[in-house]
């Protein structure tokens, strides 16, 4: 299942950016602009959603993010990573003597965050690996990050929920991944009953990449548990 990462900080573009790499990556992101709407967010969050991951910005318009980091790390265990344009010794010794289990200087790459991600992660015993987000096998050529899919050449236009479903499956091409797991994912975790969602958008999905949707040889059915995508060859 995604690990929920809360994501706060407050220049709108860096913001975005992040968001964006850490959904293809299969994270479920809440992006939040201030210290309100993180305390807003985590107080909302009950026992069994707690956050797997906190990135932290320091410099919020209301107020500094090393603040929260007292009361973030007395109520979550999750792996904190402050993210901060100071780059001089004492704050970094500070704020990691206060709790947190990082820090990067701005600016850093994308891949250099998601990597200290999977490591602050494995330190907490929740081990990650780089997501797979490339797929190509018998004509079907699916590129997570750039958003594209072709079918022999041409290219397949996809909802936005239809896309979010194929890609949730390319991540795990090869292996089913439940019924839980796919409406958790795509849909959110209040919708986990909501089984006809699946065959609604699966059926679609079929329509669109299958020669014969009725007879699947590419997104296939484990009866009862979940959906899988054919593994990928090169």
């Amino acid at each position: 299942m995604s690990l929920q990462v809360l994501l706060v900080e407050d220049d709108r573009e860096l913001r975005a950016t992040l968001n964006a790499a850490m959904q293809v990556e299969g994270y479920r992101v809440v992006a939040v602009a201030s210290l309100a709407e993180a305390k807003a967010v985590l107080g909302q969050v009950g026992e069994r959603s707690r956050f797997d991951l906190v990135l932290l910005d320091l410099g919020l318009p209301d107020g500094d993010g090393e603040s929260l980091l007292g009361s973030l790390r007395a109520e979550q265990r999750a792996p904190i990573i402050v993210i901060s344009a100071r780059h001089t010794d004492a704050p970094k010794i500070r704020l990691l003597d206060a709790g947190a289990d990082d820090y990067l200087v701005k600016p850093f790459s994308v891949g250099e965050m998601l990597a200290r991600m999977r490591v602050a992660l494995r330190h907490k015993g929740r081990m990650t690996s780089p997501a797979v987000t490339r797929y190509v096998h018998d004509g079907l050529e699916v590129d997570v990050e750039a958003h594209r899919v072709r079918l022999h050449g041409e290219a397949v236009h996809l909802t936005p929920t239809e896309f979010k479903l194929l890609a949730r499956l390319v991540r795990q091409q090869g292996q089913v991944v439940t019924h839980r797991q796919l409406l958790v994912d795509v849909w959110g975790e209040e919708f986990t009953s909501h089984t006809h969602y699946l065959r609604l958008y699966m059926g679609q999905l079929r329509t669109k990449l299958e020669t014969n949707p009725a007879d699947p040889h590419r997104l296939l059915t484990e009866p009862g548990v979940g959906y899988a995508l054919v593994e990928a060859r090169t």
